[in-house]
């Protein structure tokens, strides 16, 4: 579905989503939905989302997991600086038990100049690469529950980061999330009782108004 404005015979401007088929080839009945009115029940049902601890604690579990997973060059390098570290201490005890030779003298040397090309290697594998501790991971998701809703930006950063995808029905609202098993069903039946108690509901016009521009 895709956003279409519009005047109604009040001439009142009108902002809704419809679906692209009912537009292109007037194939589909799928009813238009108020613009407002669905972007502040997935908003708030987002916040909702982040608002409960166990899903921020499984956002922090995966984000760890899979910084883990990605990161294969770091733990190569750092494996391999080990190594060398020891091939160094064992070229040093040789030479403290009295063998010192040309080619031992070489190898260490080689050890020597290995180890400052890991070493930056290794630094540069984290300054492309930086590794977020779980503390500054669980801070940025807490910072979402203090959102300005009202300021559009905000709103925007919500959806942005927590939503993967939308699937809008006419009875009801299917809102994916950004993480595994993360989906929720809202049918608009409950919505607008919720919306009602607030005096905000929206859903009493689904359809598009008269003109279209």
């Amino acid at each position: 579905m895709f956003g279409e404005s519009g005047v109604s015979h009040t001439g009142k401007a009108h902002y809704y989503y419809k679906c692209a088929a009912a537009k292109k080839r007037k194939s589909c009945t799928k009813k238009t939905v108020r613009k407002q009115w669905l972007e502040d029940l997935v908003v708030n049902e987002t916040m909702k989302l982040i608002q409960d601890d166990a899903v921020i604690d499984s956002l922090v579990a995966a984000v760890m997991e899979l910084q883990n997973r990605e990161s294969t060059s770091l733990p190569l390098y750092e494996k391999q600086l080990r190594e060398t570290e020891t091939g160094i201490q064992n070229m040093l005890n040789a030479i403290q038990a009295g063998i010192l030779t040309s080619s031992t003298k070489e190898r260490l040397e080689a050890l020597e100049a290995q180890k400052k090309d890991l070493e930056v290697k290794i630094a540069e594998e984290k300054l492309a690469n930086p590794v977020m501790k779980e503390e500054f991971v669980r801070f940025w998701l807490h910072r979402f529950r203090k959102l300005d809703l009202s300021q559009k930006k905000q709103r925007q950063a919500l959806i942005d980061t927590f939503i993967n995808a939308i699937y809008l029905y006419d009875d009801k609202v299917l809102i994916t999330f950004n993480y595994k098993e993360g989906t929720e069903t809202v049918s608009f039946s409950e919505a607008t009782e919720a919306a009602a108690k607030e005096k905000s509901s929206d859903m009493d016009c689904l359809g598009a108004p008269h003109k279209q521009r």
